[in-house]
Parts: structure tokens; C-alpha cells; sequence
């Protein structure tokens, strides 16, 4: 019993140890990623990324340009799921920018993630 014990507490602090880890953000498919993009954020950020799509004429603060290397290289790929996710807000940027959480999955947002660093990285 006190072996048992033993094992279960051991893998009661392994998975803490994992808990407390940060999250990253496994790589996704770009190509899935660009229909995905071109559907949901091609309106604001532009088909090509650049921040001009046909509603930023109306948005203030305009929407980023995905292909700006300098500031795009800043952010992480957890950084940009939080902010796809769970929109601009979420993180202290534009409250215009939606929440996509409830519209899009995770390996969904990957997959957007990974397109973009295609537009500004590489």
C-alpha cells in the first residue's frame, strides 16, 4: 500500500512539474492555415497581410501588418494563439480585434499562425 502511495504521488507531482511548464504552440499547416485566413481575417488584415483589407478603412486602431517582419518577429506562437483566441483585448491590443475561440480550434489557429509567419518571416 505504501508503494502505491508512493506512485501516486509521484506522478501527482510529475503532473504539476507539467502544469507549470509553459505551453508551446506546435507548428501548423500554412496551407490550411491561408483558407482559413482568407475566410476570417483577409477582411481586416488584408489578403495580403498588410493590415488594408476593406473594413481596416473604418477601424481605428488599424489592423497589424502581418507582413512587418520587425514587430511580427517579437511575437511568440503562444503569443498569437492567445490573441487569435481570445482576441485583442485579451491581451491589452485593439478591443476591435474578435475573439476566435468559439469559431476556430486550436490546431485551427495553428494553422492560421503558421500562415502568417509565411507572410512577414521568411
Amino acid at each position: 500500500m505504501t508503494r502505491i502511495l508512493s506512485v501516486l504521488a509521484l506522478l501527482v507531482s510529475l503532473g504539476l512539474v507539467l502544469l507549470s511548464m509553459p505551453s508551446f504552440v506546435q507548428a501548423g499547416d500554412p496551407e490550411q492555415g491561408k483558407k482559413l485566413y482568407e475566410l476570417y481575417c483577409a477582411t481586416c488584415h488584408g489578403q495580403s497581410g498588410k493590415g488594408d483589407g476593406a473594413a481596416a478603412a473604418a477601424l481605428n486602431p488599424k489592423p497589424r501588418d502581418h507582413t512587418d517582419k520587425a514587430y511580427m518577429s517579437t511575437l511568440s506562437d503562444d503569443d498569437m494563439l492567445k490573441v487569435v483566441k481570445n482576441g485583442g483585448a485579451s491581451i491589452g491590443k485593439s478591443p476591435i480585434m474578435p475573439p476566435w475561440g468559439a469559431t476556430l480550434k486550436d490546431d485551427q489557429i495553428k494553422d492560421v499562425i503558421a500562415y502568417i509567419r509565411t507572410l512577414c518571416c521568411k
